[in-house]
């Protein structure tokens, strides 16, 4: 998965068929299916009345190869695993179209899970003449401990892929769950769609009935070693080096160079990444020991240089200021070790002229000496091998390492431009340790001193990375959310940028609570403009507007947020981005439920004094957008019909309608005055011509 948030609007796209309203020339809002609230645009259906399904994506295509062209149905001892087969059969029964597969962590249980979705979509291809669309669902759960199974998607000729392996251990009641994901499973089966559901080994009930007769239990692994084989025959086209996984047989064949690395215990995964490694070699002997000493992370080598170093803290010393300091020269990398051991320069002679030399020593270690720089880069995976080693093995270095670095990431510190890099090689750590710690460090970053928005981006990318991790992910999001409230602009700013990510793609559900925390500040800072800006940025996005809309409607008009009015104006301010405002009038055209919602969220707005500026400035964006011809000026001013009726006095209204003292209007604000259907007892007050009067 990438590590790049993704910044920008995503522009609608036309489909065809429904009626269109057409706002300004060259921009397009597609209407239509006006059913139950529910107005279908071109971004999604702008929803009133239902939740918003929990977001999907295709299963890649590279998985769906690797089931079909390398899939391995045979243990290490030649034993025929059905877990497959048996999922295909719970799918194609009668009842329940669920298949829950269940086991311990490295089974192989989601490839199986694909398995018998790509089945099932080749057994309806050839009876109705169509394939299933296979998705994965993204479990974004408002509340991760008690999963809202009515917000599933149940669209028609789907199978869904639904992995709850990590997170279905901290479900509050996962009985009263399990029956809901069968009753949903029953519904499916009316539409044409299947659900296979990934869970581990003992967190989904099976004690009796329906919730029982649907689980597959995982109970034997693949072959690590044919699914390397496969992998390297069929998904990379390398059957040659199929040579280097032989095992001796019959004293005919000589044991190839890779075929000890996987045994009866390894996991199918394993067997994967080695046939990535082995894929990737050269064809050099050279490469060929480079890539399997990835393959093992340096195990050998790591284990000898430490005990080589058993009496030798500043070699050791020198080695942990290598990894964070990787291709900075000889000299910055040994004042980096001295920083560690908290020891001055030496100023003896003797001492300085005995010993090895310098670079002597950083070969020693591993390290490789070119020029003056000093790199790790050579042995790919080495300096992660060695972090995981001093991390396992001397556990007193924690905290005086986690402020080390702290030091050396300051502004004006030894490594202050390689945050980057060290953040990266650090979430790789938190996330193959499953510590929380490590990445409580890379969020102390954030206030270091270094206020850029690049710093703070560069933090909410590796934060994203380890909140989209499989272990470690729940407690990431769930310190997002604390960090959401703190106090501190940098700290919510991080977070709201983390929502402006790729996080905002697989957790939209998350990103907007999150959200609403940052605007709910008291005052606008930098970050409830980042905040605004997130929003924004998710609405755009394709798919997310009906997402945004009802969560932020039901904000505002419900629950009388801050948050919910900031997000009101925010969403509709053309003057930023008219896209929304558009769609939004476009459908309020169609629907008189989306109208009245409008109307209420203005409503609600302008009762509240502590966004009085943003509706006046909202307004008169408002105007602009109608004199520009970005918007239809006839529903526009519906709307605010409504609103002027209710709001009459309250400031903005009053500013719109009767002007202030030493504010010059434009045109397009005396236009709309003009149009403005005022209450009839005002407007007898008002002399003849009460437009130019108001002007």
């Amino acid at each position: 998965m990438s590590q790049e948030p993704g910044f920008g609007p995503v522009p609608p796209g036309p489909p065809p068929g429904p009626p269109s309203v057409t706002p300004t020339p060259g921009f397009r809002v597609d209407v239509g299916n006006n059913q139950n609230s529910k107005i279908v645009v071109a971004a999604g259906s702008v929803t009133m009345t239902n939740k918003p399904q929990l977001p999907v994506a295709d299963i890649p295509q590279a998985e769906l190869d690797v089931v079909e062209l390398a899939w391995v149905d045979l243990s290490a001892r030649d034993e025929k695993i059905r877990i497959a087969d048996e999922a295909i059969e719970r799918l194609t029964r009668e009842g329940p179209r669920l298949a829950v597969v269940a086991g311990p962590v490295g089974y192989g249980k989601r490839t199986a899970g694909i398995k018998a979705l790509a089945e099932v979509s080749r057994r309806e291809q050839e009876l109705r003449g169509k394939p299933l669309t296979l998705q994965e669902i993204r479990p974004d759960w408002e509340r991760p401990g008690s999963p809202d199974i009515s917000v599933l998607p149940d669209d028609p000729g789907r199978g869904y892929l639904l992995d709850v392996a990590a997170e279905i251990g901290s479900w509050n009641n996962p009985g009263n769950v399990a029956e809901q994901l069968v009753s949903h499973a029953e519904k499916l089966l009316y539409v044409g769609s299947y659900l296979v559901v990934i869970a581990d080994d003992h967190g989904w009930p099976d004690d009796s009935g329906t919730v029982a007769r649907v689980v597959v239990r995982a109970t034997t692994r693949p072959s690590a070693h044919r699914v390397a084989k496969a992998h390297l025959e069929t998904v990379y086209r390398k059957p040659d080096r199929v040579r280097w996984l032989s095992t001796a047989s019959g004293g005919v064949e000589q044991t190839g160079s890779a075929a000890h690395l996987l045994n009866d215990s390894s996991r199918p995964a394993d067997g994967v990444r080695l046939a990535a490694v082995l894929a990737d070699v050269d064809g050099t002997t050279e490469g060929l020991k480079t890539a399997l000493g990835t393959f093992q992370e340096w195990h050998k080598d790591v284990q000898r240089v430490f005990k080589d170093t058993n009496e030798d803290p500043e070699d050791r010393a020198l080695l942990i200021s290598t990894l964070f300091l990787d291709r900075e020269d000889a000299l910055t990398v040994q004042c980096g070790a001295r920083l560690l051991l908290n020891e001055p320069q030496n100023t003896d002679v003797r001492a300085i002229l005995t010993g090895p030399d310098l670079t002597t020593r950083l070969e020693k270690m591993g390290a490789q000496v070119t020029g003056r720089a000093v790199t790790l880069k050579h042995k790919p995976g080495y300096a992660r091998a060695v972090l995981l080693h001093l991390w396992q093995q001397r556990a007193d270095i924690h905290p005086p390492l986690l402020k080390w670095l702290d030091t050396v990431t300051a502004p004006k510190g030894l490594a202050s431009d390689r945050l980057a890099d060290i953040s990266d090689l650090l979430v790789e750590l938190a996330i193959a340790e499953n510590d929380i710690r490590v990445v409580d460090q890379i969020h102390a970053w954030i206030d270091n001193g270094d206020n850029s928005t690049e710093h703070r981006q560069l933090i909410a990318r590796v934060l994203t990375v380890a909140a989209e991790s499989d272990n470690l992910g729940a407690a990431v999001r769930g310190l997002l959310l604390d960090s959401a409230q703190d106090p501190s602009p940098a700290v919510a700013t991080v977070v709201a940028f983390v929502c402006q990510g790729e996080f905002a793609e697989n957790y939209p559900r998350q990103s907007l609570v999150r959200l609403r925390h940052i605007l709910d500040r008291p005052g606008i800072d930098e970050a409830v403009l980042a905040a605004q800006g997130a929003l924004r940025d998710i609405a755009a996005r394709e798919n997310q507007l009906p997402r945004v809309w009802s969560t932020v409607i039901k904000w505002a008009t419900e629950k009388k947020h801050l948050a919910g009015h900031r997000a009101f104006l925010s969403l509709l301010d053309p003057s930023i981005d008219p896209y929304v405002l558009q769609v939004m009038l476009a459908a309020a055209q169609q629907d008189p439920d989306v109208k009245d919602a409008l109307v209420e969220g203005w409503n609600v707005a302008l009762a509240d004094s502590r966004v009085d500026s943003e509706c006046r400035a909202l307004l008169v964006a408002w105007a602009r957008a109608r004199e520009a011809e970005q918007v239809p000026d006839g529903i526009v001013t519906e709307i605010l019909n409504d609103v002027v009726v209710q709001h009459l006095y309250s400031t903005p209204i009053s500013a719109l309608i009767f002007g202030e003292p030493g504010v010059a209007n434009d045109a397009a604000v005396i236009e709309l005055r003009k149009d403005l259907r005022l209450p009839p007892s005002l407007t007898a007050a008002l002399p003849n011509d009460p437009s130019s009067a108001r002007s």
